[in-house]
């Protein structure tokens, strides 16, 4: 295990892929197609197909129009995951690990290994359903034999991204065609089938699958993985070339994402069909879906077709769980471990809980299909924090330039954002709900801690990039400020001078006072303190952007001091804001430090850090606080 030297996106495939050097203008193009495929396996993983297959049982074709709505709330959060990472260079765990506070970005990394894992549990065990239906063997050890799916990701992997492409391909080419076989077979009647994609809903029961549909379809995981999919696409630097990747990861996106959903509204429409149509209408397990569809169809290669797809569903979506692991760890911790120890930490800890329910409960009694909804809740935990930050970053014009997204975009993803929270936070509410009924009181508190928890953790998601931006762009060095700095009484002399600066409004306040206490031969030791993630654990090596934005600020008003016969220098801190400002105060043998104040009370004091009250106590001299 080791730090990662860069800030590459899967570091070992990253830009292997040239389009200039193919062809044509379609041969170009071509060569953007992948990553949207490798990420649509998620939207129809095994954790989709129960939701799918409930409510084509319970309510025929009229849930068609969820599934639409559903894929066009995907497409547009896919294209934004794809711009982030093709205008920025950077995946979406890198991104958040450079604005959020690192504590945050611990829950954040801790939460998306959790969604990981939670999504590579249905595979598991779609996979080992698969195993299962097509050679009988027993779920405990089909779960076993997952594990052995790590020997094929890893010579995948060697034979390069496009080869890892061609294979995922390959297998939704099974998976759809094994359903468009089984709707030759079922023969659903097609003016019923479009009526499905008329808006309604029958009764509460309709709505919980509806919500259940929505809340397995856009995946958490899916996000971090595709802004760092597209950046194993060497692509110019230039607007042109930024525009041109962009247009074709949209088309890539488009076709990928429609063909998942082809092959839900596929699911769907075969259960509407063969169980609806036949009266049995509580179908809602695979199992029940394998068993019923040979005799109802007529012919057992219904039942061998399902498990084949099944199969290939749940081997496609572990290869890109994780990868989209893989991007997690390095994205947030800059670690970068063994492939082989990575895969199999996320294999276990999925296996691991499924071995163990099945070993000491049984495969028999219902346990496989909680597990599957149990990940599927963990899956709904964890969106809304992939999903917010992603719309801050591809919304702020600083970073992204003229790639920023419109305001009417951004109002659609705010909008889309909302909804898709609130109804993961519903199904959470009700399952929590369930898992409170007979439970004793501290079960009980720790629920409802733990839901209130999650709230807090949305809110400061959407919250902190706000006051963020507006705490660090909102002072400009324009010549009147440095004519309002330079021009005051000199009144005490000190003979060094430390001022700690956040770039905020008090800045100006801070430099001002500075003058007016020191002389011409004073010197000025100018204080900042980075605090991204990456500048914490690499302290001076960090080259992120917070870091060098931060310094080139601080040179600017170093030069300001300068410019008007004063010796200045600047100097960044990293770590912990207290310390580093104590330990630079007493290294420059500073005898005055003069710190801002921005007059917080209270939980504002909790939120921002109360640097006054600890520094004042770490350094023996006088500290001025400039408000």
């Amino acid at each position: 295990m080791n730090l990662a030297t860069g800030n590459k996106s899967l570091n070992n495939v990253h830009e292997s892929v040239d389009p200039a050097h193919r062809v044509g203008r379609w041969r170009k193009l071509m060569a953007f197609f992948g990553p949207a495929y490798m990420v649509s396996v998620g939207y129809m993983d095994p954790g989709n197909w129960a939701t799918d297959i409930e409510g084509g049982s319970k309510f025929g074709y009229s849930l068609l129009w969820v599934l639409l709505m559903s894929n066009m709330m995907a497409l547009l959060l896919q294209s934004l995951s794809a711009r982030l990472g093709i205008v920025r260079g950077r995946d979406l765990a890198q991104c958040s690990r450079e604005v959020y506070p690192p504590a945050v970005n611990i829950i954040l990394y801790a939460l998306a290994e959790i969604a990981i894992a939670a999504c590579d549990l249905a595979e598991v065990l779609g996979m080992a359903i698969g195993l299962n239906l097509l050679f009988g063997i027993p779920l405990l050890w089909g779960v076993v034999i997952t594990l052995l799916d790590t020997i094929l990701l890893l010579y995948l992997q060697n034979l390069g991204i496009r080869k890892l492409e061609a294979f995922i391909m390959a297998l939704i080419a099974i998976i759809g065609g094994c359903f468009f076989v089984e709707l030759f077979l079922a023969k659903p009647a097609a003016p019923a089938v479009f009526s499905g994609f008329v808006p309604s809903l029958h009764g509460g029961a309709a709505l919980y699958i509806a919500i259940g549909i929505i809340g397995a379809t856009v995946m958490p995981h899916n996000l971090y993985l595709h802004s760092a999919l597209v950046q194993t696409r060497k692509i110019g630097k230039d607007e042109q070339s930024i525009r041109k990747a962009i247009r074709f990861n949209s088309i890539d996106s488009t076709i990928a994402l429609n063909i998942a959903f082809l092959v839900n509204a596929a699911i769907l429409v075969l259960a509407g069909t063969v169980f609806f149509g036949s009266g049995n209408t509580s179908v809602a397990t695979l199992q029940d879906a394998h068993q019923l569809l040979a005799p109802l169809l007529g012919t057992r290669w219904a039942s061998v077709l399902f498990a084949i797809a099944l199969f290939a569903a749940g081997q496609s979506s572990t290869i890109t769980g994780t990868m989209a692991g893989q991007v997690v760890m390095e994205g947030y911790l800059r670690l970068r471990i063994n492939p082989v120890i990575r895969r199999l930490i996320t294999r276990l800890l999925a296996i691991v809980p499924a071995f163990l329910v099945m070993l000491f409960m049984g495969d028999d009694n219902g346990m496989v299909e909680k597990m599957l909804i149990f990940s599927q809740v963990l899956l709904s935990m964890q969106l809304a924090f992939a999903v917010i930050p992603l719309i801050h970053f591809v919304s702020n014009k600083e970073q992204m330039g003229v790639f920023a997204i419109s305001t009417t975009t951004k109002i659609i993803s705010w909008v889309v954002a909302a909804f898709i929270v609130v109804l993961n936070l519903k199904l959470l509410a009700s399952t929590m709900g369930g898992w409170m009924t007979g439970s004793g009181i501290m079960v009980r508190i720790l629920l409802v801690l733990g839901f209130v928890a999650i709230i807090a953790l949305i809110i400061f998601t959407i919250v902190y990039p706000l006051f963020l931006k507006r705490r660090n762009h909102n002072i400009s060095l324009h010549s009147n400020m440095q004519h309002d700095i330079l021009k005051v009484p000199v009144t005490r002399h000190f003979g060094c001078i430390a001022l700690a600066l956040d770039y905020s409004e008090l800045d100006q306040k801070i430099l001002q006072y500075a003058l007016q206490m020191g002389a011409a031969n004073t010197r000025f030791v100018l204080i900042h303190i980075v605090e991204s993630a990456s500048a914490i654990m690499m302290e001076s090596d960090a080259g992120d952007y917070e870091t060098l934005k931060d310094k080139d600020r601080l040179d600017e008003y170093v030069k300001i001091l300068r410019d008007a016969g004063y010796v200045a220098e600047g100097k960044l801190g990293f770590r912990r804001r207290t310390d580093e400002i104590a330990r630079i105060t007493k290294e420059s043998e500073a005898d005055l430090l003069i710190i801002g104040s921005h007059g917080h009370r209270a939980a504002m004091d909790w939120l921002w850090g109360e640097t006054i009250n600890s520094v004042r106590h770490m350094v023996d001299v006088p500290v001025f606080i400039a408000r």
